[in-house]
This record gives structure tokens, C-alpha cells and sequence, in this order.
């Protein structure tokens, strides 16, 4: 896979308080442990070797060990400040045996090959502009059986996007490169993957997003802004009112996928890349 680039820490030490101030200690996605748990309900991970891919701020990764029972739990980002604070987090938790962070730039993931029993995403491959090289990497890495299960933040189409949706990538401000559901399905089944699954979140995260912006707007956004100053609050107001937008318009769609790793022949030879 070609090493791809993008901004240094999109993920700064303001944006990682201001999330988990907002979702919860360790997160820096909508959701929490409720949401991770939608992800993987049904799967049983005790004994597993799970890989937490685009892990952020560790809250994730040490509630799949915590939680879930996972042996072990590798996170793994390309940010530096965030997998910073994934290590503190682990140590602040004695999860230090269960749980390791693992940070390298964009491109081939550092691992070997068929090593990982599931691999785990919430809400990161948005960033990753080429989703079917890393969609091969992941079932590199994963043992004959395994399972890819993940949430990630979607367009409903695969055409040009609106202008109110390039309004709300522009106030977003990050390196998002969002694809449709049905592409996500053609690309994971071109890397080898079988039943693939997906579950629209949009209802969902609609719903949520709109308390989160009350929530901003009030004595909440007032409390935060004493950690991260009130021009950042304001400004990520400004943002979820255009992200309201595009989830309305059913634009913007969070959703879950899962696709498995049958066997070592991949359905299209393709899929190589």
C-alpha cells in the first residue's frame, strides 16, 4: 500500500479534551460503550486477539478487554497525541498486559500477516482515502475465520457531494473521504470478505447529534469552554449545526458494517489492488 499522507495531529491535544468531555473519557466518537457494544453485539470476544484500528484516545480498546474479554487488544492510529493518551489511559486502568498501542504513519499496517482474530474500527476509516487497500490489509492480518466489524462515518451516494455536505466537510476542517455503504460492500467483497453486513445509524446519530448541539449551546458548551476556551465551542457549534444538516438530509450516514474471512481465496482477483 502507498503511504498516504495527511495533516499532522488533525487530533491535538484540544480537540481530544474537547470529545471526550463531550462522549466520555477514551472516546472520541459519538455513541460509548453502548455504541461499540451495537458494533459487536453477537460476537464473542473472550480469548480473542483484537486489533482496535484508528483507535483514537484507548477508550475503546480498553473496553474490549475491560468489557468484552478480549486476551489481548492492540490499538493502533497514526496520530501521535492521541495514542499518547491511549498509554495513559491503559497504564491509569492496569491494563498494560491486556492492552498495547501501536502508532506509524498512513499506509501498510505494521503487523504480520493472519495474527489478529477481529479486527475493530469506530468511525476512523472515514479518513483513509484509499478504503480498498486497506481493506485488503485488514484481511491480510486476519486468521482464516476472523471477523471485520466496524462503524464509520458514510455518504448516501457515491456522486458528487451536495454543497450543503462540502459546507460540513469545510467546518469539519478534517480528512474525511467518505463513501457509500454499497461501496464499502463492493470493496470489501473485491478484498476477500464474505457476508457482508451493513445497519444505517442515521436515525440514530440524527437524534443524538441534536442533543449534543443543545447540549453545546448551553451550560455544558459553558463548562467546556473553561477547558478548551469558548472561539473552540463556538466554533464546533458551527459544526454540528451543518452536520445536522446533512444528517437530515439523509446525506450523511453513520453506519455499521461486518464482513468475514472465510477461507484464503479471495472472491475477486482483484482484490490484490
Amino acid at each position: 500500500m502507498e503511504t498516504q499522507h495527511i495533516p499532522e495531529a488533525e487530533y491535538d491535544d484540544s480537540a481530544i479534551r474537547f470529545l471526550e468531555l463531550l462522549w466520555g473519557d477514551g472516546f472520541l466518537s459519538p455513541g460509548g460503550p453502548e455504541e461499540v457494544d451495537r458494533v459487536i453485539s453477537g460476537m464473542d470476544l473472550a480469548g480473542k486477539h483484537v486489533l482496535d484500528l484508528g483507535c483514537g484516545s484507548g477508550g475503546i480498546t480498553c473496553y474490549l478487554a475491560e468489557a468484552h474479554g478480549a486476551a489481548r487488544v492492540t490499538g493502533f492510529d497514526v496520530e501521535l497525541p492521541v495514542i499518547e493518551a491511549a498509554r495513559e489511559l491503559a497504564a491509569k486502568r492496569n491494563l498494560a498486559e491486556r492492552v498495547d498501542f501501536v502508532q506509524a504513519p498512513p499506509g501498510t499496517l505494521p503487523f504480520p500477516d493472519q495474527v489478529f482474530d477481529i479486527v475493530f474500527s469506530k468511525d476512523a476509516i472515514v479518513h483513509v482515502p484509499d478504503k480498498k487497500e486497506l481493506f485488503v490489509d485488514v484481511w491480510r492480518l486476519l486468521k482464516p475465520g476472523g471477523v471485520f466489524a466496524a462503524s464509520d462515518w458514510m455518504i448516501g451516494h457515491d456522486g458528487p457531494p451536495s454543497q450543503q455536505m462540502k459546507d460540513y466537510l469545510d467546518a469539519e476542517g478534517l480528512s474525511f473521504n467518505m463513501a457509500s455503504p454499497a461501496r464499502y460492500r463492493q470493496l470489501l467483497q473485491e478484498a476477500g470478505f464474505s457476508d457482508v453486513t451493513t445497519d444505517d445509524r442515521n436515525g440514530w446519530y440524527n437524534q443524538l447529534a441534536s442533543g449534543e448541539l443543545e447540549k453545546l449551546r448551553g451550560e455544558f458548551g459553558d463548562e467546556i469552554a473553561q477547558h478548551v476556551g469558548r472561539d473552540y465551542v463556538d466554533k464546533n457549534i458551527t459544526t454540528w449545526q451543518a452536520m445536522l444538516g446533512v444528517l437530515e438530509s439523509g446525506e450523511h450516514r453513520p453506519t455499521h458494517f461486518r464482513a468475514h474471512k472465510r477461507d484464503e481465496e479471495r472472491v475477486s482477483s482483484s482484490g490484490a489492488g
